[in-house]
This record gives structure tokens, sequence and C-alpha cells, in this order.
């Protein structure tokens, strides 16, 4: 019975065992996961989970029945500690060594963490479990003052959910505006007034050198000398792949475990998928994306390849963010870009913008506007030129501009 091993019980890898069982994989399916948790679902983490709308038993992507249901040996609060390519065998923190015949590594990944003065102090949290967002939920609490280090999309959403908590919210980021390096000044511009506007501070341009306060923080020193007063502080500057366990294997890592457009690896026969994954993307060249749908869809695309039925793994990255009463979505990757075309209306908070390179979308950033976020992406995938009139005039359908014609490889 061939053994087939995912290291990672997050949305990557717990996609990847559902598909291996759908399409009628019969051998043992073996998922180790760090957490003592069954697979959850992170968004609602920065959501609904904060506000107490969604309660830890609705976040878990299937009912803990399922596993026994479908053979899944889910070993849990157990993390992988070493990889041995030439003998098939993951080591375990618990003392055993599971031998495999293929391998899918999810191992997701953690919080970048800032090793500065006061980093120990009580209140200084980060947001990636359910035991982060379960104290994080605890702590905001009306009245109380917060920053917020880092204003990525998980920033944001804590600053919502803490505004609709009567909390007192100030996000200190380094760039000039939030999400800056993705969106470009003018949405980086837009994004920062929707928060404003509900009553959050920002002090952008500046970075924390320090944590102040003796057992509890009461504030942080920034780059420009100042204090800023705080009861609480959550930092949210990016992830970083869990690969420390592979050093020494010799899989070749770059800010993720390198893939070929199947998901596999450069050792044959191991397989990776979701946040620690850069793979080779047919549109993009190499890419780590972070986001929920790539984990869920590759997670797919990598049991297909373990099966021997796999196909390149093409989806264009997608992900939404939901912020106060507004929804945001961004489809496609966007570095550097010609043209910025506004089609709706912004000052309504109901619009897209497309980033157009040589005339072709590469990405489009929507605000309660999915329909034409959604079209983006076909647009994008097909890589054909559009004519910027046509692309902001909302009687023009979006469906129409994808063509053959003017496709390029």
């Amino acid at each position: 019975m061939a053994t087939f091993v995912i290291v990672g019980a997050g949305l990557a890898g717990l996609s990847a065992a559902a598909r291996l069982r759908d399409a009628g994989f019969d051998g043992r399916v073996v998922m180790v996961g760090e957490e003592a948790a069954h697979p959850y679902d992170r968004p609602p983490l920065s959501k609904g989970y904060l506000d107490g709308s969604v309660s830890s038993e609705n976040v878990a992507l299937r009912p803990p029945t399922w596993y026994a249901e479908n053979a899944v040996e889910a070993l849990l609060g157990i993390r992988a500690i070493r990889l041995q390519p030439s003998q098939k065998t993951v080591s375990l923190s618990d003392g055993r060594a599971l031998r495999y015949d293929k391998l899918l590594i999810a191992t997701g990944g953690h919080p970048r963490q800032l090793r500065l003065q006061g980093g120990e102090l009580d209140g200084v949290m980060y947001l990636r479990t359910l035991s982060d967002a379960g104290r994080i939920r605890d702590t905001l609490q009306p009245g109380l003052k917060l920053c917020i280090v880092g204003a990525g999309f998980i920033g944001l959403e804590v600053a919502a959910m803490a505004r609709s908590r009567g909390v007192d919210v100030t996000i200190v980021e380094a760039l000039d505006a939030p999400l800056e390096g993705v969106l470009g000044s003018d949405m980086a511009d837009f994004c920062a007034g929707v928060h404003r506007d509900a009553g959050v501070s920002f002090r952008t341009g500046t970075a924390v050198v320090a944590f102040e306060g003796r057992e509890k923080i009461t504030g942080l020193r920034t780059s420009a000398d100042r204090v800023i007063a705080c009861d609480a502080a959550i930092l949210g500057i990016g992830l970083r792949p869990s690969l420390e366990w592979l050093e020494g294997s010799g899989l070749q890592m770059r800010d993720g475990v390198l893939t070929d457009p199947y998901c596999e690896t450069t050792v044959r026969e191991i397989y990776a998928a979701g946040d620690a994954a850069r793979h080779q993307h047919a549109l993009f060249g190499s890419l780590r994306v972070e986001h929920w749908q790539n984990a869920r869809l590759q997670g797919e695309a990598a049991a297909d390849s373990m099966l021997g039925a796999g196909e390149p793994y093409v989806e264009v990255p997608w992900f939404w963010s939901d912020q106060y009463q507004e929804n945001l979505q961004h489809v496609g990757v966007a570095t550097r870009w010609d043209d910025l075309v506004i089609r709706g209306n912004v000052a309504e908070r109901r619009f897209t913008a497309f980033y157009l390179k040589d005339a072709r979308v590469s990405a489009a950033f929507g605000v309660n506007a999915g329909r034409d976020v959604r079209r983006a992406a076909k647009l994008i995938e097909a890589r054909c030129a559009v004519e910027v009139a046509e692309l902001a005039d909302e009687a023009v359908d979006l469906r129409d501009l994808v063509s053959v014609q003017g496709a390029v490889p």
C-alpha cells in the first residue's frame, strides 16, 4: 500500500487530502499538523472571529468525523523536524519517523517577528493561529488604545474589527501609505481614507524601534524618536515560510520551496503547495502566493500531480478583504505598470482599478465590484491588448474585451 504524507494541516494540506480521496486514491494518507486543532479556516480570524460573530466551531474546514470516515490519519500537535529524501522519511517531534512514497510540503508560514527591545512584554501580539485570535479578541475592549504595526490586509482588517468594538486604533507603517507596495500610491491613499473616515490614525513613513513598558506594554518608540502610547500592539509585518525543518534536505529554496509548474520540487516525488511553495507560473514567473484561494487550489493541483494526473498550475492569484462595509478584491500580479485605469466611481466606493503594462491588464483592484474583478481575471489570463477608453467605460462588457486576437502566448 502506497503512503502519501502531507506535512501541514492547513487549507492546502487538507485540500490535497480531500482531493486524493475524491480521486479514488486508496493508499495510506497521513497528515502532520503542528497545531492541536483540526484544519480550520484562517480568514475569519481577522474578521468575524474577532467580533464574536463566528465561533471556533464554525471555522473548522471539515467536521472531526471526516478524517476517520475518509481514512486520513491526522497527527496533530506534532512537528516535522527533519526530511531525509534518500530514505524517504520525515522525522517527527514525538520521535517517530514516517516513511512515504510521495510527500507534500504544505507547512505554510509563521508571522515575521520584530526582534526589538520589549518584544516579550505582555500585550505584544501576533495573529496567525486560532489561539492568537482568541487572545486578541479578548483584548479588544472599548476604550483600549491599540497600535497595529504593519498596514497590510491583515493589519487593516484587524483595525476595522477593532474600531467596530470601540477601540482607539493607531497604525504604524514603514511605507508612506497602507498597501502601497501592492496597490501603488493612488489606491493606497484611497484605503487610508476609508480607515481615517472610521477614526483610525496613521503614522506612516516610520518604523518601530522598541516597545516601551516594564511588564506590560505602554507604548511604541518609532524611528522618529517619538513614543506612541498604547495598551496593546498587534504586529502584522508579513509571513515567513516554515522551512527550517527542510535544511539539509537537498531541496532548493528561495523564500519558499521551489517547484515546477506541476507543484513538484527539485527532488522527485516531493511536492509543495500553499504559503510555503514558490512555483513557476506561466504568466508571472517564480511566484509565492499567501492567499486562501491559492492554498485551496494549489493543494488540489499538487494532489493531482502526486497521482500522475497533474496539469500545470496556472491559476491567477485572487484574494478578498472585508473592511467595515467595503468588500475589497484583488486579482493578478503587478509590480510595475504604465497606466492605472479606473472604471466606476471612487467617491462612491464602487470601482475597479486596472493595472496595465504594455496595454495589457496585469492586475485589478476592485471595491464593491466583485463581478468586474472576476471578469478581469479572464483579461489577465488571455493577455489581450485593451483600449483604455473601453476598459473605463462601464457600458462595455469586460467579457467582450477578451479575444483571441491580440493575445500573446
